[in-house]
């Protein structure tokens, strides 16, 4: 045991607000919430400025060592954003870069990804969208269900010749 004093955490009640480092505040807000999940440079810096009333300064210095040592990261966050929208919501690459920008992640990281991601891949996305909801519309009359789906996909993001090749393509397997 050693004779100096008990450190105090800074979420402890009792310690006085003046005396801490408001640095130190930022990071430990900043890594409570890059512990739920990881977040774009941008959203962490709104969250800290505008929600928890952070010097902008203070906060760019944060973010600053936060990236050098990698624990933000606007390519990995972003490229991870892209394949888990794109596995789980089935969404276009549009989609994604307006959800990006709305991240506030760089034009010019959101165009890197999107390039990476797989262009082809967009058509085949479309198609296992079509598929699954066709399945559900085997009852509906032909116009009906044409309608729906390419309504499913617009609001996905694709774009209309994507989508009107996709629901071809699954209402005819549906028909065979």
């Amino acid at each position: 045991m050693t004779g100096g004093p008990v450190p105090q955490r800074s979420d402890d009640p009792d310690r006085d607000e003046a005396d801490a480092d408001p640095v130190e505040i930022a990071r430990e807000i900043a890594l409570r919430r890059l512990e739920q999940r990881d977040y774009s440079r941008g959203e962490l810096s709104e969250y800290l400025v505008r929600r928890r009333g952070c010097d902008q300064g203070v906060a760019d210095e944060l973010l600053d060592r936060l990236e050098a040592v990698g624990l933000v990261d606007d390519r990995r966050f972003a490229l991870a954003w892209a394949q888990s929208r794109r596995r789980s919501r089935k969404l276009s690459l549009s989609a994604i870069a307006r959800e990006l920008q709305a991240k506030r992640v760089s034009a010019e990281i959101i165009a890197e990804t999107l390039s990476a991601s797989d262009q082809d891949g967009e058509a085949e996305t479309a198609l296992a969208l079509a598929r699954s909801k066709a399945r559900a519309m085997r009852g509906l009359d032909r116009p009906i269900a044409y309608r729906r789906l390419a309504a499913a996909l617009a609001r996905r993001g694709y774009a209309p010749s994507v989508s009107f090749d996709a629901v071809d393509r699954a209402l005819a397997e549906l028909d065979d």
